[in-house]
């Protein structure tokens, strides 16, 4: 009767501890144990570094710490090395939240605003792109890659949703089931008797 009353609970908190990380955000998206961003077409191992309060723990969106955070972009497309890319990050003051596209970026006018960090084009023949912003504060950001074709006026972009500073989430509430479904078991098996009678004899 208990493994039959806390299997589902277990089962939903381990769904939701799985579901950060395998969870897209606009053009991020982990596939098999990596994660990916798309550039149009285009596409690139993606991944967040911490180190000097993460260590080598890599995330593929959002992080728990307010610190510095390392963008690391593997090019999986080879003329991505001959493109000019550049990296911006604004604040989502929209709320717009894991749906941004780049219609709704195109929508905002002017980012300059809301730019909290923005790393020249450059080109990266290595096919390794990086960028290092130290953020001061936790909440919700945007990040955007813009890629410019090398002949053809045309530029393609990734628009990805992320959030700095731990988000317990539904965590909380899964733990409350837990608690609540052990003391049900426990009443539900004399525990409130046994506990009345001890301090009857007591």
């Amino acid at each position: 009767m208990r493994r039959l009353l806390l299997a589902p609970l277990f089962a939903g908190l381990l769904a939701a501890g799985q579901a950060g990380p395998a969870s897209a955000h606009g053009s991020v998206a982990l596939e098999d144990d990596l994660c990916v961003i798309d550039i149009n077409f285009l596409t690139a191992h993606f991944t967040i570094f911490q180190p000097e309060t993460h260590g080598a723990a890599e995330y593929c969106e959002d992080v728990p710490g307010v610190a510095r955070s390392i963008f690391v972009m593997e090019y999986l497309h080879d003329l991505l090395r001959e493109m000019y890319v550049d990296f911006r990050i604004i604040r989502d003051e929209t709320g717009i939240g894991r749906f941004a596209g780049w219609d709704d970026i195109v929508a905002m006018g002017d980012l300059e605003p809301l730019t909290v960090y923005y790393q020249e084009a450059s080109i990266e023949p290595s096919g390794y792109y990086r960028a290092s912003h130290e953020f001061v504060a936790k909440g919700s950001y945007i990040g955007i890659v813009t890629a410019r074709h090398p002949i053809d006026a045309r530029d393609y972009q990734a628009v990805f949703f992320f959030r700095v500073g731990r988000d317990w989430g539904s965590f909380p509430l899964f733990i409350a089931l837990i608690v609540l479904a052990q003391l049900g078991y426990w009443a539900a098996n004399g525990g409130w008797r046994k506990l009345r009678g001890t301090d009857s004899h007591s």
